[in-house]
């Protein structure tokens, strides 16, 4: 077992908190936080993935997901102030 399979370990249990949090979430924006939380836990698989299998052009797969991530989060959090 390598400090890869660990980490990735660890974003599985992160990934269940997420959609606990997305499933019971009090309101709209604690729902967005947590899937933000998912959206930035499933990218950082994909890297430890990438690292695992020694393929760095996913790398640059992540780097577009985690700008489009940025850019839906800013968009979301803009609607939510919004509608409050």
């Amino acid at each position: 077992m390598t400090v890869i399979d660990i980490l990735l370990g660890t974003l599985t249990a992160a990934m269940a908190v997420a959609v606990w949090q997305m499933a019971t979430g009090p309101t709209d924006a604690d729902r967005v936080v947590a899937l933000d939380l998912g959206f930035v836990v499933f990218v950082a698989a994909i890297a430890l993935l990438a690292v695992r299998l020694h393929t760095p052009a996913v790398l640059i797969l992540v780097l577009v997901a985690t700008l489009v991530g940025f850019l839906a989060t800013v968009a979301v959090a803009h609607l939510l102030e919004r509608r409050s």
